[in-house]
């Protein structure tokens, strides 16, 4: 996340959902900072949860009571109420502090801190999948977005997105690449790219064989 905190597409059909949220965290429990919400520079209050190496990274370096550009994964649990992963935090001003400090003290010039503004802007999101549903005169689009399989080789179930926007129904079963802005709760497209149609998979027992 040196450079951007949205890596960059490394194939056509890569599935993702990752965007960014600038606001301020507040923990269910002040002692345990794994659940809470993020109370947006809009006023909205996100549902998160925070993952991995984060909670560290809290605890250390920054101050929770101001707002920070949080780098999440979306999730729907239940119509219309965004769910947040929190799974980093864009602030290269402070977290690149420690290694300008040493530098500048090693060769007595401070190198500028980097910007902590995105090309995209704040609330962006990046989602790529398989469009499975599209409504254009009620705005409605389902993405279903399939996950890389776990170190044991296991496959986590899909899951689906629920956004909004007008997207053409000939594009059903085809994989889209949509980038988004959060309004609210919701997900608002801004612009779209079709890369072309799924492969659709045999399903197990009912059909499965006869459809190789």
């Amino acid at each position: 996340m040196r450079h951007h905190p949205i890596s960059p597409v490394t194939e056509p059909m890569q599935y993702r959902a990752i965007g960014v949220v600038r606001g301020t965290y507040i923990p269910a429990d002040p002692e345990q900072l794994t659940r809470g919400v993020i109370r947006t520079d809009d006023g909205t209050d996100i549902e998160a949860v925070v993952l991995g190496r984060v909670l560290t990274l809290m605890r250390r370096h920054l101050d929770l009571g101001k707002s920070h550009l949080w780098v999440a994964y979306p999730r729907y649990r239940e119509a219309e109420q965004l769910h947040l992963q929190l799974v980093g935090v864009w602030e290269p001003s402070t977290l690149a502090a420690t290694e300008i400090a040493t530098q500048a003290a090693g060769s007595g010039d401070a190198p500028a801190a980097p910007s902590d503004e995105l090309p995209e802007g704040d609330d962006y999101f990046s989602v790529r999948g398989e469009l499975i549903y599209t409504r254009p005169e009620d705005g409605d689009i389902v993405v279903k977005i399939r996950q890389q399989p776990r170190p044991d080789g296991s496959r986590p179930t899909p899951f689906k997105l629920q956004l909004k926007g007008e997207l053409p129904m000939d594009n059903l079963r085809h994989f889209v690449a949509l980038d988004l802005r959060r309004q609210g709760q919701l997900l608002h497209l801004e612009q779209h790219e079709v890369i072309g149609p799924v492969p659709q998979r045999g399903g197990k027992g009912r059909g499965g064989k006869r459809g190789r």
